[in-house]
């Protein structure tokens, strides 16, 4: 039976913590339905299926996005760009490589590079030999290279690439001067006329002000309500 890529789970704690709390509340307020504090009287079903479910669904939504939603949602990017087969191509974040792995797959005699640091708390199994495992299940693995390398310092030579892609990284940096930071290296990287696409559910205005003060042409899709959280994809073009 022939290997199948596995592209992991997103953000696995936090599907985690919302499957087992909301859970947990559920069925605490199944126990005991009521709680006596002295004179007071809590109606604990009440009280604990409304958190609850919204735990439970969170974290339902999360692994439908994770096992579903986030294949679309990469169609959805790379339908986007207009590819004539020959494109150098950066993911930033790259995680188990589904965006990068996509890519490639529409390239002829062009490349793909994945970039990441690599960290299993944004995505289950992160590591550059999972992903390069994918790669070769995919039968990529001639026009994709992977990298470790921080967003916010890329060491890749100016206008070095025609499209950057990146999905739900950024906002895993900590402080603002950081993402904006990575900002502008993707920017600086993008050659004239490239295109980046940047998704992610927060700070999507931010990442626009600051390819526009970089002086890219920029635009923002709505939001993508096939995924969870809902996803925006912020366009940068540069003249």
């Amino acid at each position: 039976m022939p290997l199948k890529p596995d592209y992991g789970i997103d953000a696995p704690s936090v599907v985690r913590n919302l499957l087992v709390i909301g859970v947990a509340l559920i069925v605490s307020g199944i126990v005991f339905p009521t709680i006596h504090l002295g004179n007071v009287t809590i109606l604990w079903n009440r009280s604990a299926s409304w958190p609850g479910g919204s735990c439970l669904l969170g974290g339902i939504l999360m692994l439908l996005y994770a096992k579903w939603g986030k294949f679309r949602h990469r169609d959805r990017m790379l339908n986007m760009l207009r590819w004539h087969g020959d494109e150098r191509v950066l993911d930033v974040g790259t995680g188990r490589g589904l965006l990068l792995i996509g890519a490639a797959q529409r390239l002829t005699t062009g490349t793909a590079t994945g970039i990441d640091i690599w960290s299993a708390k944004d995505l289950s199994g992160n590591s550059l030999p999972r992903t390069q495992t994918n790669i070769d299940i995919e039968g990529v693995h001639d026009k994709v290279d992977l990298k470790s390398d921080d967003a916010r310092k890329l060491s890749f030579a100016d206008a070095s690439f025609d499209v950057v892609l990146s999905n739900l990284c950024i906002h895993n940096i900590p402080d603002a001067e950081g993402r904006a930071q990575a900002c502008r290296e993707i920017a600086r990287v993008l050659k004239p006329g490239g295109t980046a696409l940047i998704s992610d559910f927060i700070n999507t205005g931010t990442y626009q002000k600051t390819f526009a003060s970089c002086g890219l042409k920029v635009s923002r899709t709505g939001f993508n309500f096939l995924t969870y959280p809902w996803l925006r994809v912020v366009r940068a073009e540069k003249s």
